[in-house]
């Protein structure tokens, strides 16, 4: 199946903004931003702590809502969604 995923600002800079993936079914919108983010150390990083788990400032979305970094272990993609995923949001 294919998916979008879509990464901003810091994390598109180390990972690439936009990118069709197939996934395999039953994939889940944590296993596809883990994928992704191994193929650069530093994204990783700044994705995931040493656990593998969501840092607490990452901002995770399926089809323009938000899941929980919790959820996301869990949420399985279909095909066609789109995945975007954002660090901390700050402005003034």
């Amino acid at each position: 199946m294919k998916v979008t995923l879509r990464f901003f600002a810091r994390f598109g800079e180390l990972l690439g903004k936009n990118r069709v993936v197939d996934a395999p079914e039953n994939t889940s919108l944590a296993d596809i931003v883990r994928d992704a983010a191994s193929q650069n150390g530093e994204g990783y990083g700044s994705i995931f702590d040493e656990q593998g788990k969501f840092r607490d400032y990452v901002i995770l979305m399926r089809n323009g809502k938000r899941v929980s970094a919790a959820a996301a272990e869990r949420t399985a993609l279909s095909e066609g969604d789109e995945v975007a995923v954002f660090p901390p949001v700050a402005g003034g």
